[in-house]
């Protein structure tokens, strides 16, 4: 199959899930022996030509907040034209919306990939998220096939629109644990510190873990770890609360970024909207204890083994954190059973081959239910 991607800002990931997705996903299709092209923004991605067996062609876009995403999907979805691609996978509900450009002057057939409901995300002012929300519509209609990451997404497509939407599961990487090293120049050490690490956005919820913890009585230090792009005042206004306790850790690397899951004491995301959190799944993998806001996504996501507070409610997040730093058991008694669900329910190799039997089940014309996609 000779397979594209559009929506996403490029691989290989530096951030965002999506992007991360798009490239173990992809990488895992060359491994397969197909053709496979993700279309990368210039201000994202420095890797030109090819990427792991990947061609990544850099097509421009109009670097703004509003105009970003949807100038890329434009042009690439318009480069895609001259391209004999099988199969176009679009990612994101707002580039989702643009499918109907190869759906209509094209003959690839097209799925689209639908990660979370981005009219919901604070960031946007009104009218972006009347946009956002009216781009529901063509994303659903036009594409041959309509896939989502989560088992809440697929209840509200379906519902919403009567169409059937296979679930995709997403993947995490295999824990890869090291002793704290790296970590200790920030004053880390094994289990004495709450670890936050995610985009420094509104609706990730940051500002509300750091508005409970100040309220905490402990010896542990929060380190924040991310960055934010299109989102600087937000990230000013955190900054206000840099301390010995607080620590902002910016962008981190891979290695470091492994000795912070292996060593934290908690993994708290307070996020007012999610998909599917790579991040949560991630400090899962690691065996370590997860404190989610209860929002659907993040409670599909962690199951049986993390715990949660009401969705915006610094209140119940501040007892809810007392509870679970006075309680060392509640955090350490379920290790070997958060990394079973993870390596069970998440891998990269399995998303792989669900995605490739949706694909191929999209080429050979035949109507996908539940059933017919590989179940992870």
């Amino acid at each position: 199959m000779k397979v594209a991607f559009i929506g996403q800002k490029g691989i290989p990931a530096t951030y965002g899930g999506i992007e991360d997705y798009v490239e173990k996903i992809a990488t895992r299709l060359v491994r397969k022996g197909h053709e496979v092209t993700v279309f990368c923004r210039p201000h994202y991605s420095s890797t030109s030509g090819w990427y792991k067996g990947v061609r990544v062609p850099k097509v421009a876009s109009i670097p703004t907040k509003h105009l970003d995403a949807i100038s890329h999907t434009l042009f690439c979805s318009i480069h895609s034209l001259s391209r004999s691609f099988d199969l176009i996978n679009f990612q994101a509900l707002g580039p989702s919306s643009l499918c109907f450009i190869p759906k209509l002057s094209g003959t690839a057939k097209i799925i689209v990939t639908i990660h979370s409901l981005d009219w919901q995300r604070d960031k946007w002012n009104r009218w972006a998220k009347l946009l956002l929300k009216a781009a529901e519509y063509p994303a659903v209609h036009f594409p041959d096939e309509v896939a989502v990451v989560s088992e809440s997404l697929k209840r509200y497509f379906e519902d919403k629109f009567r169409r059937k939407v296979v679930k995709v599961p997403t993947g995490v990487d295999a824990p890869v644990f090291r002793k704290p090293d790296k970590i200790k120049r920030f004053g880390l050490d094994k289990d004495n510190f709450i670890l936050f690490l995610n985009r420094l956005v509104p609706e990730k919820g940051c500002h509300l873990l750091i508005r409970a913890f100040r309220e905490l009585e402990t010896d542990k230090k929060l380190f924040i770890a991310g960055d934010g792009k299109f989102s600087e005042d937000y990230k000013r206004k955190l900054h206000r609360w840099k301390s010995e306790k607080i620590i902002f850790g910016g962008y981190v690397e891979k290695d470091v970024l492994e000795e912070l899951y292996s060593n934290c004491y908690l993994y708290v995301l307070p996020s007012m909207i999610e998909g599917v959190s790579q991040t949560v799944l991630q400090a899962l993998s690691y065996g370590r204890a997860v404190l989610v806001s209860d929002i659907k996504e993040n409670l599909d996501a962690v199951g049986n083994f993390g715990f949660s507070f009401r969705n915006k409610d610094v209140k119940d997040l501040k007892e809810k954190l007392r509870t679970l730093l006075r309680n060392k058991d509640l955090v350490t008694g379920q290790k070997k059973q958060r990394r079973d669900y993870i390596r069970v329910n998440f891998s990269w190799d399995k998303a792989a081959e669900s995605l490739e039997d949706l694909f191929r089940s999209c080429l050979n014309g035949r109507a996908v239910n539940g059933n017919q996609v590989r179940s992870i």
